[in-house]
């Protein structure tokens, strides 16, 4: 008897899902091709044109990104293949924020056709796997960025299936496309290394035997000791030795525990991968919804009652709203685990391990090893999310969906509509920084050299673009007359050292009052969990709020202290 996913999926070959997949992620991502450049977009921008310039040098230029100027070889800890994609866009249409964005949307189309074509592979509902792969937080505002996340992942997706095509029957062609996938996923963004190990593990399980695919593995790795050497020579140290041992660990009395980490890790799982809590009663049983709702509501009351610290003071004003968000949030990420563990668990075949291990390995690297927990460390799991979703959904016959199957899109259009809403929400806060400092160069009548800012992410690259400089906080000297713009809700932000003469006039620019991907008042960090618990948050969110200082004495040559 064919499940109810199975019936709508039999209808949709007549409408070719592909097509319609390829149609549903260009209407929820176009809009969006104009969005401002936003939080690193400005990196990668730089380096692609850079890459213009001296093709063989990506990052030979300084940057103040930090606290003083540095080399970018120093600041990024991404390697160039995403910006050696972004300068050929460049190159070909132009630097415009809609030229960049609609050059993207190519990954983002390659890595929703890649999992429906992979999904074919493991589940008779690979619109499914597909669409809630689509449609979630994860997948459309990283897909909204000119930065590498989209397109590694869009690699990876390709690879595994070039992989699994090269298996059975022996096929070097695919085997040798699949690796060559691997090396310039690694290229594209570091985590892609992860592709080795586990296309090795699910080899060795399914074929039980050592053969000459082992050998195309090596191929990826020689690429990256080449890698390796050629930025040696280039700057010094091998970027990739360099960003394997890169740690930021947070200041003094800020380090979280293993078990607040847990927590917000499985709650950025949740929110970034929302099919995972729209399709639960699809999923589960009244007695397995029952016992998540109770672990994650224990888990939320914890938070609201400072049992466990999750050390984000600003949100304590909004703490129940922030406390209440995170349960659900929880109860999402704890099913995407549970499906991954159960399928493992009832199938115990090559398959189901080479999807738990995608989807842990990635949580595991999110949660515990990155600097800071964010959506685009979760996002390389969503595929693997999706596609374990549709398998269960096979398992899982519904008398009342196999009549009405198309009460699957219900839970696919809430968690799109979720989407679509926090890409609005992040879309408006990117564009507000563009605002600002078009604003702030028509108050200043265009005479910018005098014009500094702190904080950095879009609002750089967009003060820069009208001729400001970055404060770098070893060669700054206050000088009267001069004008400070100081972000408040940004990276980096130093300050004006107390008892210096200035003026301060404060802007206000609106962004979503609702919903927010990063606020720490309302406890949003989509971007970096030391703004906030959440991925994405609803409540009342304050516009942004930029404040410029103008110098009127200079108090003996100071400095701003970093």
């Amino acid at each position: 008897m064919a499940t109810s996913a199975n019936n709508l999926q039999a209808r949709w070959p007549a409408y070719r899902a592909d097509v319609l997949l390829g149609l549903l992620t260009l209407l929820c991502l176009l809009p969006f091709s104009g969005k401002a450049f936003h939080i690193d977009d400005p990196l990668f921008i730089w380096g692609a044109q850079q890459i213009t310039k001296h093709p063989l040098d990506p990052y030979g230029f300084k940057v103040v990104w930090y606290a003083t100027q540095m080399s970018m070889s120093e600041v990024t800890k991404n390697p160039p293949l995403g910006a050696y994609y972004a300068a050929m866009l460049g190159s070909v249409a132009g630097w415009s924020e809609r030229a960049l964005h609609i050059g993207f949307l190519l990954p983002a189309l390659t890595l929703v056709l890649g999992t429906y074509y992979l999904a074919l592979r493991f589940t008779e509902s690979a619109w499914v796997a597909a669409a809630a792969t689509l449609l979630t937080p994860g997948f459309i505002v990283s897909s909204t960025s000119v930065m590498c996340d989209t397109m590694m992942l869009a690699l990876w997706v390709v690879a595994v299936l070039f992989w699994i095509k090269g298996l059975e029957p022996f096929s070097p062609v695919y085997l040798l496309a699949s690796v060559l996938l691997v090396a310039a996923c690694s290229l594209t963004k570091y985590f892609g290394i992860a592709l080795i190990p586990l296309l090795f593990v699910y080899s060795l399980v399914r074929l039980r035997r050592f053969g000459s695919w082992v050998f195309f593995l090596l191929i990826p790795v020689v690429v990256l000791a080449g890698y390796q050497i050629w930025t040696h020579s280039l700057y010094g140290r091998g970027l990739l030795s360099d960003a394997a041992a890169y740690a930021n660990p947070l200041p003094q009395g800020q380090a979280t525990s293993r078990l607040a980490k847990s927590m917000v890790g499985l709650a950025f799982l949740g929110g970034c991968a929302f099919t995972g809590l729209t399709f639960v009663p699809f999923l589960w049983s009244r007695k397995q919804i029952l016992a998540g709702a109770v672990l994650s509501g224990f888990a939320g009351l914890a938070t609201w009652k400072g049992w466990i610290n999750l050390q984000s003071p600003a949100a304590h004003d909004h703490w129940f709203a922030v406390s209440c968000q995170l349960t659900l949030y929880l109860a999402g990420g704890i099913s995407v685990l549970a499906l991954a563990a159960i399928d493992l668990w009832k199938k115990r075949d090559a398959d189901s391990l080479l999807l738990a291990l995608w989807i842990l390995g990635t949580f595991t690297f999110a949660a515990f090893l990155n600097w800071t927990i964010n959506a685009r460390s979760v996002l390389p799991l969503i595929p693997a999310a999706g596609i374990l979703l549709a398998r269960r959904l096979d398992s899982k016959p519904f008398p009342l969906l196999r009549k009405f199957p198309r009460f699957l899109m219900i839970p696919l259009v809430i968690s799109g509509a979720l989407s679509i809403a926090a890409a609005s929400a992040d879309a408006e806060l990117a564009d507000s920084a563009r605002t600002a400092a078009a604003f702030i160069h028509s108050q200043s009548s265009g005479a910018s050299a005098n014009i500094f800012f702190e904080g950095h992410w879009g609002f750089q690259y967009y003060m820069q673009s009208y001729g400001a400089q970055p404060v770098d906080v070893q060669s700054f000297r206050f000088t009267p007359g001069g004008v400070i713009v100081i972000p408040e809700n940004n990276t980096n932000i130093f300050g004006v050292p107390p008892g210096i003469p200035a003026l301060q006039q404060v802007i206000e620019i609106k962004t979503n009052p609702w919903i927010a991907t990063m606020r720490p008042e309302v406890g949003a960090g989509f971007y970096a969990s030391v703004w906030g618990p959440l991925p994405l948050a609803f409540g009342a969110v304050p516009p942004e709020r930029y404040r410029l200082v103008t110098l009127l004495a200079p108090p003996n040559n100071a400095a701003p202290k970093p």
